[in-house]
């Protein structure tokens, strides 16, 4: 099997190290519209060489790991580019608006998948092995994606050891708001607030586990999370008010001095499962 990766930052890279490792692969390639990254990946030995997007075309295999709005503009470039028999496979963490903006021509091509894994790291220094290694990737509405496509996948992210889970891209949006696209807002926020004090330095001195995991992902890139806040807007603005309301319960019991309440919400909150 020969893939091609276009987008060799932390996705893109990190699952060119594992693919790799595959039995079954025989190639390798990538291609990143910046050149520095071009450079960095090929010094890094990411890939098995740097070529243009019109040679990873021709094949096997093309992962998309790129911010969601490049995967839209990639996919509408692809109409006559590719054979029946070529597999797209995007990364992003939104799947509904990518999903409804590929071509009808070449829609059986397609796979839509979002591993669920990460750092707030970013660019190809940040690639490292088994990023994938055991961590759940979601495939969704694949009833539209063609045989082959899917068998291709599967092998694929299996071969990750990856658990796959299928659901629709509806579905995938509204969960991915609650426990991805939320908790970097919050992250962003809470990073903003403590550098709008004056004497923020001197918070910062403090900072210890608390607050740097939970400003932790505010370090992630803001390119790609402007494109995924905006593709997924509506959920993101649900769970952000979900969110705001339980904050407010808290807030009120703190205010109100009503212990009681504040040690309920916290015993609560630690029923969620590991």
């Amino acid at each position: 099997m020969t893939i091609g990766i276009i987008g060799l930052g932390l996705m893109g890279g990190s699952l060119a190290l594992s693919l790799k490792k595959l039995p079954f692969v025989s190639i390798v390639n990538g291609s990143d519209h910046n050149l520095e990254h071009q450079k960095v990946a090929k010094e890094l030995k990411l890939v098995d060489a740097i070529v243009d997007s019109e040679e990873l075309y021709k094949l096997d295999v093309v992962f998309l790991a790129v911010p969601v709005n490049g995967v839209i503009a990639i996919l509408q470039s692809l109409e006559g580019e590719i054979s029946a028999h070529t597999t797209v496979i995007d990364l992003g963490s939104t799947k509904e608006r990518i999903i409804k903006a590929v071509p009808q021509s070449i829609r059986k091509n397609f796979v839509a998948a979002h591993p669920m894994t990460g750092t707030e790291n970013f660019g190809p220094t940040a690639a490292v092995e088994e990023l994938y290694h055991d961590k759940v990737v979601v495939l969704c509405d694949m009833e539209d994606s063609g045989e082959l496509q899917k068998e291709t996948a599967v092998r694929l992210f299996s071969g990750l050891h990856m658990q796959l889970h299928y659901m629709h891209a509806h579905e995938h949006d509204r969960h991915a708001a609650f426990i991805s696209h939320m908790p970097h807002a919050i992250s962003y926020s809470i990073a903003n607030t403590v550098l709008a004090q004056e004497d923020k330095y001197s918070i910062l001195a403090l900072a210890a586990g608390g607050f740097r995991s939970m400003s932790r992902l505010a370090k992630s890139s803001p390119k790609m999370w402007e494109d995924i806040f905006r593709q997924n807007k509506d959920n993101l603005l649900d769970a952000i008010a979900l969110f705001e309301n339980e904050l407010h319960t808290l807030k009120k019991a703190v205010r109100d001095e009503d212990w009681e309440a504040v040690h309920s919400r916290m015993e609560n909150g630690k029923k969620l499962p590991a």
